[in-house]
C-alpha cells in the first residue's frame, strides 16, 4: 500500500473538494486525513491518501487532469506519520497585536528545543474596542519521553514577555 501526501491549491469556488474526492475514489484511493482552508480567495490544503501500489500511477495522472480547477502535487509519504506512543503533545496559543516576525520568533524558539511542529494555525482578527489587528496562533508539538516540557514552556513564556503577546499553554 502506498501513501501520498497531496498538496492542493486553486481559486476558491464550490465543488473543489468534491472534484478531488471523486478522482481519488474513482482510482481506488482512500482519503485518510486532510487540512483544507480558504485563504484570501484561494483554496489550499493537504490530503493524505492511501492507495494500492499498482493504482498509484493512474491516480497521479488523473490528479493532473484537475489542473485548471486545482493544482495538485503528489508527494510520497510513510505509512504512519503519527507521534510515537511514548510522546506527549504540548499545545499553546499566542495572542497579541499583529506585527511582522511573530511566527519567526515562535518557530525559532521551538527549533532551539529540537522540536518539530505537528500543527500551526494562525489568523489575524480585528481588535475589539481598540482598533487594529490581533494575531493569534495555536501551535502543537510532540515531545518524546526524554524531552522536558518545562524547558519549552519557560522559553515560550520569556518570548511572550519579550514580544508582548499573551501565551496560554495546554
Amino acid at each position: 500500500m502506498a501513501h501520498l501526501v497531496l498538496t492542493v491549491v486553486g481559486d476558491d469556488r464550490a465543488g473543489l473538494v468534491s472534484a478531488l474526492a471523486r478522482v481519488i475514489a474513482e482510482h481506488g484511493g482512500n482519503w485518510e486525513q486532510s487540512e483544507l482552508a480558504e485563504l484570501a480567495g484561494a483554496f489550499a490544503g493537504i490530503v493524505l491518501v492511501s492507495i494500492d501500489d499498482d493504482r498509484m500511477p493512474a491516480l497521479t495522472d488523473a490528479l493532473n487532469g484537475l489542473d485548471g480547477l486545482l493544482r495538485v502535487t503528489a508527494h510520497g509519504a510513510q505509512a504512519s506519520d503519527s507521534p510515537a506512543d511514548d510522546s506527549r503533545r504540548v499545545s499553546f496559543t499566542v495572542l497579541g497585536n499583529d506585527r511582522p516576525g511573530i511566527v519567526r520568533d515562535l518557530t525559532g524558539t521551538i527549533a532551539e528545543h529540537a522540536l518539530s511542529i505537528d500543527s500551526l494555525r494562525s489568523r489575524t482578527l480585528e481588535a475589539p474596542m481598540a482598533g487594529g489587528l490581533l494575531f493569534e496562533a495555536t501551535v502543537s508539538v510532540s515531545l518524546s519521553a526524554d524531552q522536558d516540557a518545562a524547558g519549552l514552556t519557560t522559553a515560550l513564556e520569556a518570548l511572550a514577555d519579550e514580544i508582548q503577546v499573551d501565551l496560554s499553554v495546554d
